[in-house]
């Protein structure tokens, strides 16, 4: 079940469309999200296609979703390489920058798992064996995989592109997507746009390292403009390496920038592991 979790939070993503590519070598140097600038690393004969990748870059990266805080409910809907299905609640809230606290519920509304992320740590009441266990930051890393920090985990659940290197080697269009691939030092990364809004459609994260063979898909759709934020209410995620892992979010109720609290306490009689 914690692995389970934290591939919620750590799923990447899927691309279908690969027409019509032409490949151009850039790269971006990025200060923030809201600040990018595109420098030719090898010339191309045709100044139209940089032109293009650097604003399709940008239109991207004006979808960002920012927040203070944000807190939802997620039916979530698990299937386990073992076959196993799970079906439950997660119930996250997050303050921007500091902390990420989930509960996950059961079928009959019973909360079995209490998770409190923030900068340095991951903490986790185990209720239903009654244990409490805290580890490092390096723990999210352990159990996912993936080069996880807090920001990182926070961009996930917000619906944000991640880990998308600004090593831009080529693009393809498609009918009205998009697509961009980039080779970073972790993976190669195929992110798909919706052309007219701009909106985060598909994404597929390869290991960079062939010997891992692991591949991770994210799919974003059901968007809904909710005081001017685009927000992706439906997304499947699939994680496959020695076995497949699926993993389908709805995002029941959502809400930006509202007072939040973060209850989490340990009990006397709970095991410290």
């Amino acid at each position: 079940m914690i692995r389970f979790i934290f591939i919620i939070l750590s799923g990447a993503i899927f691309i279908t469309s690969c027409r019509s590519t032409k490949k151009i070598q850039i790269a971006i140097a990025q200060k923030d999200t809201k600040d990018t600038v595109a420098t030719v690393v090898m010339n191309d004969p045709k100044a139209d296609s940089i032109q293009f990748i650097k604003d399709t870059y940008g239109n991207l990266i004006k979808n960002h979703i920012d927040f203070e805080t944000f807190s939802a409910k997620i039916n979530t809907d698990y299937r386990g390489g073992d076959g196993k299905k799970y079906d439950v609640n997660v119930f996250v809230r997050m303050k921007r920058d500091s902390l990420i606290w989930l509960s996950v519920n059961g079928v009959l509304g019973i909360e079995g798992m209490r998770v409190l992320v923030n900068k340095d740590s991951v903490k986790i009441l185990n209720k239903l064996d009654k244990e409490y266990s805290a580890r490092s930051l390096d723990y999210l890393q352990e159990v996912a995989s993936l080069p996880l920090d807090l920001r990182s985990m926070q961009e996930l659940i917000i619906g944000n592109p991640v880990f998308l290197d600004t090593n831009i080697v080529s693009y393809s269009t498609n009918n009205n997507v998009i697509s961009l691939l980039s080779y970073g030092n972790w993976f190669k990364h195929l992110i798909s746009i919706e052309n007219d809004d701009h909106v985060l459609l598909n994404s597929k994260l390869d290991d960079a390292d062939l010997l891992r063979n692991r591949t991770c898909f994210l799919n974003y759709s059901d968007y809904e403009n909710k005081k001017g934020v685009n927000f992706s209410k439906e997304r499947i995620i699939t994680v496959t390496e020695k076995t497949q892992l699926d993993i389908k979010l709805n995002f029941k109720q959502y809400e930006f920038n509202e007072t939040l609290s973060f209850p989490f306490s340990v009990p006397r009689n709970y095991k410290r592991k």
